[in-house]
């Protein structure tokens, strides 16, 4: 239960932001990069502490690591909810996501220390549903928490579930190490983190800077530079954080491209689509959050089905379903107009969480099935941290094309409105940074109508592209789906959990050891 709290607690504070973004901008004055950065700054540093996390919990000790990580997330917490500014918000943002990393990296560890047989494969499936949850209930949680105590209470109700279960669990977990654990990969670590960090600086600020600028330019060489020198330690090192060589495996290799795409396309055009139901067609929090739920309520419905279906039905059926759904979900929604209302969005809604729910339980079972028992961990870690480079490069890269078509598109229907020199461009900069239609409230009464029909337009019409770009991504990430087969010569696949949803770090296993227990809810014991 202990475990289970913490990892609710984590995961909802990915989705639960999505739908407080337009009271943060407002009341934080934060630009659209700033929003952008609210989302990456966790999603990243989650992402890049995953498997260090588990390795160094193996060493130090569990219990010791995930009291430690759940008071440095709870820390975190408060530190958002009292945060001044936009910028110190994104900078505690990135400290939430140490302490969720860490929090997620030891947690099924410690539940496979603690249960075994049939009471592990109870406790493993506990856990999928909690994922399940959280990730069903964040955009309605989001909504009401927002409406009612204001956008900071998403952030403070983390403090007393945080102390609780640091309490519980001071006094009634086990401490376990694995004394054969390898040592945390430091170097792959500082490289990968210099590297996506670069990355997403250049995306987010690319538009405004100029894509041809000394700044970007020198950001995008220095990712470069930094990818490059992690590919290179890993290939050298004898217990590499990350054994790339699995990526030569055509099934593995669709299976990460499966997972970056789900969370790059489905889960960060959510960002772009909160700001539009709340700031462009006037909805509350909580009216979003009731907006979002058919897509919540489809992909938690849908996942523990997905469950019973495999090994009846072949992986890359699944797969490449999974994401044929997503796009043709994300594809159904790019016809909103100046006119159109949230129920444009509902088939997409629907089939997008088809495409989700199928993923966060086949995901895991592609990624043990891909690879020798031996290489569990290490498979699991790397496809669950693949999940969270999806969703900040998604975040990031839709939000420069949003920006960059929404402003063109707004300047196209404000076009023959009477305005001062220069009045255009920034209504149109400030329609792009996310305010939609409340730019209207900028200008004198008799022009608002005009202003907010542009906006409107200009909005829907730059959103339409990235649904599209969105579901492009998506339909590559099907014909990986469907690309998935079993490599030659290779050993039968642990069994999996029905119901998992996958979504837990775990951590590498060296080639030459003997099969052990994934760090992830993915398996049962052998």
């Amino acid at each position: 239960m202990l475990v289970c709290t913490a990892t609710f607690m984590l995961l909802l504070d990915i989705t639960v932001v999505s739908v407080a973004l337009p009271s943060i901008q407002r009341d934080l004055q934060a630009s659209l990069p700033d929003l952008q950065w609210v989302i990456d700054a966790y999603a990243l540093v989650l992402a890049v502490l995953l498997l260090p996390a588990a390795t160094l919990g193996d060493r130090v000790g569990r219990r010791r690591l995930f009291l430690t990580g759940l008071a440095v997330f709870t820390a975190g917490s408060l530190a958002c909810a009292l945060a001044p500014t936009a910028l110190a918000l994104e900078l505690f943002r990135a400290l939430q996501g140490v302490g969720g990393a860490v929090l997620f990296a030891t947690g099924t560890p410690l539940l496979r220390a603690e249960f075994s047989g049939a009471a592990l494969a109870r406790a493993l499936g506990l856990f999928g549903a909690t994922i399940g949850g959280a990730t069903a209930i964040g955009p309605l949680a989001g909504g009401v928490l927002t409406d009612t105590l204001g956008w900071r209470s998403i952030f403070f109700i983390n403090l007393p579930i945080g102390v609780a279960a640091f309490a519980a669990g001071a006094a009634r977990l086990r401490e376990s190490r694995d004394p054969a654990g390898g040592r945390a990969d430091w170097l792959g670590t500082a490289l990968i983190t210099t590297a996506l960090t670069a990355l997403m600086f250049a995306l987010i600020r690319g538009n405004a800077l100029g894509w041809a600028s000394p700044a970007i330019v020198s950001l995008f060489a220095a990712a470069a530079a930094a990818l490059a020198g992690f590919v290179a330690c890993e290939l050298r090192v004898a217990a590499p954080m990350a054994d790339l060589r699995l990526f030569a495996r055509r099934s593995f290799a669709a299976t990460g491209f499966v997972a970056f795409a789900i969370s790059a396309t489905v889960i960060g055009v959510i960002t772009y689509l909160s700001l539009y139901v709340q700031n462009t067609l006037g909805y509350s929090p909580v009216q979003a959050g009731l907006r979002f739920l058919p897509l919540s309520l489809v992909s938690f419905a849908v996942a523990p089905l997905t469950g019973r279906l495999i090994g009846k039905v072949a992986m890359r059926v699944l797969l490449g379903v999974a994401m044929v759904a997503a796009a043709a979900g994300l594809a159904s929604m790019a016809h909103l107009t100046a006119t159109s209302t949230w129920l444009v969005l509902l088939p997409g809604f629907i089939l997008a969480g088809i495409g989700l729910g199928i993923t966060s339980t086949g995901l895991a079972s592609a990624a043990l099935s891909a690879v020798e028992p031996a290489h569990a961990g290490m498979a699991a870690g790397l496809v669950n941290t693949l999940r969270q480079v999806g969703t900040a490069t998604g975040v990031a890269v839709l939000g420069a094309l949003y920006a960059s078509r929404v402003t063109t598109a707004t300047l196209h229907a404000l076009a023959g409105l009477p305005a001062p020199p220069g009045a255009a461009h920034r209504l149109a900069a400030a329609v792009a940074s996310g305010a939609g239609t409340r730019v209207a409230a900028l200008v004198p009464p008799a022009a608002r109508a005009a202003v907010t029909h542009a906006a409107h337009a200009g909005t829907a019409s730059g959103l339409n592209d990235v649904l599209l770009a969105a579901a492009a991504f998506a339909a590559l990430g099907a014909i990986a789906g469907f690309a998935y087969g079993r490599d030659p010569a290779r050993q039968p696949p642990p069994s999996s959990v029905p119901g998992d949803h996958g979504e837990l770090a775990a951590r590498p296993a060296p080639a030459q050891q003997q099969a052990r227990p994934s760090a992830g809810p993915e398996t049962t014991a052998p």
